[in-house]
């Protein structure tokens, strides 16, 4: 995947907030790449960054926030350095959309649902009258919608929370955007629907050829959908890798952090694991890794140095000085050697030497 095209190329973004006349890093340094055609999970906790770094690629940020630094190339142009809420109509929605997590707040719940599909069609197709009537009713039957012209005449709340989220996706690939960014879009639906939805997500991509990008922190939605995994901490992106790599051969500390936590992992009798310690305060200015204080394996240099990032293969990325070649050998927890021994023990562990 990360052979073919780069549509989006992040570079260094640094996102701030004006809060109570203090600014807050939100986002620092985040580089990432997005290929034509992919499916992209960015995971990490509460807080980490992930929908800020995507609401800033579709002009979305908060008014007290702001780009400070860095660049996001897309098509020929630097999505960091829009300004203009008028060139961004250009970009939000008809090139970059996103399904949003709580379809109730999505929609509006004065307008029914077949007039806000029109809108878009009305507003980037120029469709109007009986040909904006039929482009809404054949996009509500593509989404799995039954009896599309009279479900069209409804409101919102007339709908279950799967059907809402279907419609908040009709909304979004409406346009056929370029990039797809789902926010958490299975997180208020049940276990059945859920996978529905994921499904349908699929399918849409495959017809309409879009690129993905999911924001989640299920690592089993992620096990689902995605080629590759970009693992975000304290607004930065630590590790990245396709999804075998990033499952079966992760680097980083926190990325094992957060695998051991999966409950499937879990020991019947014993608790389950959790990360100890609280994420650091984004006003103060962090030295070294960010995830040192939480991390048990944490190296003298850890305190003191950001790590730079590694290169574990073409496709697999580490920001963490356990790759260093000088560095201590050091295992991962049991939980990540037992995910390694399902794969066929053929990962390596962490790098050696002595630092």
């Amino acid at each position: 995947m990360a052979n073919g095209e780069a549509i989006l190329e992040a570079r260094g973004l640094v996102i701030k907030f004006n809060l109570r006349g203090r600014a807050l890093t939100a986002i620092r340094g985040a580089s990432l790449d997005l290929y034509e055609g992919e499916t992209l999970a960015i995971v990490g906790e509460s807080g980490s960054g992930k929908s800020v770094l995507t609401k800033s690629l579709i002009g979305m940020l908060d008014r007290n926030g702001w780009v400070d630094s860095g660049s996001a190339m897309f098509e020929g142009r630097d999505l960091a350095r829009i300004k203009d809420e008028r060139d961004w109509l250009g970009v939000r929605g008809k090139k970059i959309s996103m399904v949003f997590q709580d379809p109730m707040t999505a929609l509006n719940p004065l307008l029914t649902i077949g007039a806000q599909i029109r809108e878009v069609f009305e507003l980037h197709h120029g469709l109007s009258g009986k040909k904006a009537d039929y482009a809404v009713i054949e996009m509500l039957e593509r989404v799995g919608i039954d009896n599309p012209e009279e479900r069209r005449r409804q409101y919102p709340h007339e709908f279950s929370g799967g059907m809402r989220q279907r419609v908040v996706i009709a909304i979004a690939v409406a346009c056929k955007p370029r990039i797809l960014i789902c926010d958490e879009p299975t997180t208020a639906l049940d276990v059945t629907i859920q996978a529905q939805i994921l499904g349908l997500i699929k399918a849409l991509q495959r017809d309409l050829s879009f690129t993905t990008v999911y924001i989640t922190h299920d690592l089993g939605v992620v096990a689902n959908v995605a080629d590759r995994v970009a693992v975000m901490y304290a607004g930065r992106i630590v590790e990245t890798g396709l999804a075998e790599e990033v499952f079966y051969d992760s680097r980083h500390p926190y990325t094992w952090a957060l695998l051991s936590s999966l409950p499937q992992l879990g020991v019947k009798g014993k608790p389950l694991y959790s990360i100890s310690g609280t994420p650091p305060n984004l006003f103060n200015e962090i030295r070294g890794d960010a995830f040192a204080p939480r991390n048990p394996k944490a190296l003298k240099v850890d305190f003191v140095a950001e790590p730079p990032e590694f290169a574990v293969s073409p496709t697999h990325r580490a920001s963490t000085w356990l790759l260093d070649p000088r560095a201590p050998r050091i295992e991962p927890p049991p939980a990540i050697l037992a995910m390694r021994a399902k794969l066929g023990g053929s990962s390596t562990g962490a790098a050696g030497g002595r630092l």
